[in-house]
């Protein structure tokens, strides 16, 4: 059944960029009422649209090649689907109504130009668009059409922005899933243009554009399809090493998305505080964020995250002071377990430099220079020497010096290659 939009709801043609788009898509996917989704149902509405994409762009195809290869795909489909469909049935409740329905005249804007229709660039006439989703959906359709705009940056970055604000990183397994399902919509739109009205479709130069399109989202579809072997990164270091900074490069330099200790940390208090006072705000909170219990729920939390993101095939960087061996082990085994590569990047600057750093983001917070410093004193007292097995994962990242972005990545690709 087709859900009846509010009007108010249904978008003016707003312009949004990247960083509104994603928060407001966050914010939609958090706060939409979820429908009574049937756990057994929660497949359907990608069913619907896998079947009716493959049917009609292999009748498009001459090519017997290529039908053979858009055969195999759809067998990936069919059999990724078959392994995720737990994870969809898990994720049932919280299936929501695209915002591409409720926002259908938006548009995504970068540098002044406009990049996505409906913002997200999601097709509305695909069968089962009208149905509830898992968010999974929303945010694929935005990153094949970035990559379809050959934006990777802004896809990376979209992708880095979206988890790190929703906290949803168990989504991430099912990114390959939908935009699969995505980047075939888009093949078959390429292949209707032909025959849209106005258009000769005896012309050869015309149909030889829109088949070009065609097999470019093919070809995305079968990259995004394709087994990776992701590499963990683990930055290491005291506050002010530079960790966050420089992991954010990574970012858009190696496609890494980058699960923050701070942020998960804060989303931990958050869930602790709501599930002690469910309905009393006033009740005085008593949360210590940076205790014993609170710090081994955060790794634990971290070591989970990085491990949906290389199941899903993504580079995964975690930003966290790691000042015990066991913490680190803790994440290192994320990878290990998986056969995957693991690099620990020690981040690092002489005091002056430390203090300098900390001082100059206390000013900037508004928050004592001296409990700031104090809170670096007691994370070098505490931080536990590298072990002989953690050296053969270890480099060492001098932040100071002038080319030390560039040196990072070399080093994190010299690594993979290695490994």
């Amino acid at each position: 059944m087709r859900h009846t939009l509010d009007a108010n709801k249904a978008g003016s043609g707003e312009s949004l960029e990247l960083e509104s788009l994603i928060d407001a898509l966050v914010a939609h996917h958090r706060d939409a009422i979820p429908h009574a989704a049937v756990a057994q149902d929660a497949g359907r509405p990608l069913t619907l649209a896998m079947k009716a994409e493959l049917a009609e762009i292999r009748g498009a195809l001459w090519d017997e090649g290529e039908r053979e290869r858009l055969d195999q795909l759809g067998e990936w489909l069919e059999q990724d689907l078959v392994r995720l469909t737990p994870i969809l049935e898990a994720r049932a409740n919280r299936q929501v109504p695209s915002w591409a329905l409720h926002h259908p005249e938006s548009r995504l804007c970068h540098g002044g130009r406009p990049l996505l229709v409906n913002a997200i660039g999601r097709d509305l006439e695909v069968p089962g668009a009208d149905l509830v989703d898992d968010p999974a959906s929303d945010l694929a359709a935005l990153l094949v059409g970035l990559e379809g705009r050959e934006t990777p940056e802004l896809t990376r970055l979209a992708l880095d922005r979206y988890l790190r604000q929703s906290g949803d990183y168990e989504l991430a397994r099912l990114l390959s899933l939908f935009g699969t399902c995505h980047a075939l919509t888009a093949a078959r739109r390429a292949l209707r243009r032909r025959l849209a009205d106005g258009v000769d479709t005896e012309n050869s130069a015309l149909l030889a554009e829109s088949m070009a399109e065609c097999r470019r989202y093919l070809a995305l579809a079968e990259r995004i399809a394709e087994f990776r072997f992701p590499p963990l990164v683990i930055a290491v270091g005291v506050s002010g090493s530079g960790k966050s900074r420089f992991t954010r490069g990574l970012v858009t330099g190696l496609g890494a998305i980058r699960v923050s200790s701070e942020a998960e940390r804060q989303r931990l208090a958050q869930l602790e505080e709501s599930s002690n006072h469910p309905q009393d705000d006033s009740v005085q909170r008593g949360v210590d964020i940076f205790g014993e219990a609170a710090t081994a729920a955060t790794y634990r939390r971290l070591a989970a995250c990085a491990g949906y993101l290389l199941d899903a095939g993504i580079p995964a960087c975690v930003d966290a002071t790691c000042l015990t061996r066991a913490q680190r082990d803790q994440l290192r085994q994320q990878a290990e377990a998986r056969g995957l590569p693991c690099l620990l990047v020690s981040f690092e600057a002489d005091d002056a430099t430390l203090r300098r750093r900390i001082e100059k983001r206390a000013t900037r917070q508004g928050v004592p220079v001296e409990e700031s410093l104090a809170v670096l004193v007691r994370q070098q007292q505490r931080f536990e020497s590298f072990g002989d097995e953690e050296r053969l994962h270890l480099v060492h990242l001098d932040t100071t010096a002038d080319n030390a972005a560039d040196t990072l990545l070399g080093l994190i690709e010299e690594h993979v290659k290695l490994a």
